[in-house]
C-alpha cells in the first residue's frame, strides 16, 4: 500500500468514525457536560474546599459518567423507537422516553449518591425539588443539555 492508499483508507476511516452515533453522542455530552460540571462546583457541599486538581479530576470524571447516562438513555429511546436510528427524525414519543430516561436516571444516581451512600452533598445555595430533595442543577443539566447534544449529533452523522 502506498502513502496515497494509507491516507485515503485513514480518512475513509476517520469518515466512518465521525458518523457512529455513539460516540458523537458521548463526546457531545462530555464536552457539553464539563463546563456545566465545573459551573455547579459551589453548589456542592464537598467541591469548594478539594485541592484543584482533585476536583478537576472529580469534574472529567462526573462529565464521562454524565456521557454514560446520556447514551443509557438513548439506548432505553432507541428500545422504544425501535431503532438506534430514531435520532434521525426524532417523534415526541423518542424525545419523551430519552428525556425522561435520563431524569429517571439522574434522580435515582443523585439520591443515592447523596442519601445512600453520602459521596456528595449539597451546599446550602443548591435548590431541591420538594419531596425528593434532588438538586435542581443536576435536573436542568439533563433537560437543558441532552437535546444539544441529540442536534450536534444529528449535524454529525448527516454531513
Amino acid at each position: 500500500m502506498d502513502e496515497n492508499e494509507a491516507k485515503s483508507a485513514m480518512n475513509r476511516t476517520a469518515a466512518r468514525m465521525t458518523r457512529q452515533i455513539e460516540l458523537n453522542l458521548f463526546v457531545f455530552a462530555f464536552l457539553l457536560n464539563l463546563p456545566w460540571e465545573l459551573l455547579q462546583i459551589p453548589l456542592f457541599r464537598q467541591m469548594t474546599t478539594l485541592p484543584h486538581l482533585a476536583g478537576t479530576l472529580l469534574c472529567l470524571r462526573a462529565a464521562a459518567g454524565d456521557g454514560v447516562i446520556l447514551l443509557l438513555a438513548y439506548w432505553m429511546a432507541s428500545l422504544v423507537a425501535g431503532s438506534r436510528r430514531w435520532i434521525e427524525r426524532p417523534s415526541a414519543r423518542n424525545w419523551a422516553a430519552f428525556i425522561g430516561a435520563g431524569l429517571a436516571i439522574t434522580i435515582a444516581m443523585e439520591y443515592w449518591a447523596t442519601a445512600v451512600s453520602e459521596r456528595w452533598d449539597y451546599a446550602d445555595t443548591m435548590p431541591r425539588l420538594p419531596l425528593l430533595g434532588t438538586g435542581l442543577a443536576p435536573l436542568l443539566q439533563w433537560i437543558l443539555l441532552p437535546p444539544l447534544v441529540i442536534r450536534l449529533t444529528q449535524k454529525q452523522i448527516n454531513g
